[in-house]
């Protein structure tokens, strides 16, 4: 999970990411990470338009967003 978000951080690639809000709805979000700390992830949620905190513990899932277009041919 740490390798996505420094690739977010350093490319601003946005990344898909399913979570579990204080409230316990499940919720999906486009994110572009901006910082990372043992417990919290600081993103610009593309869904709301500005800077949230959301908890790592409460990540259920995380990826590269699908929407995105890859610059790297494969």
């Amino acid at each position: 999970m740490d390798g996505l978000f420094i690739r977010s951080i350093e490319e601003n690639i946005p990344l898909e990411m399913i979570y579990l809000a204080e409230n316990q709805e499940i919720t999906q979000r486009r994110l572009i990470i901006k910082e990372v700390t043992d417990e919290y992830i600081l993103a610009y949620c593309l869904l709301r338009k500005q800077i949230r905190t959301f908890k790592r513990d409460n990540i259920l899932s995380i990826m590269p967003d699908q929407h995105h277009k890859s610059r790297y041919l494969h």
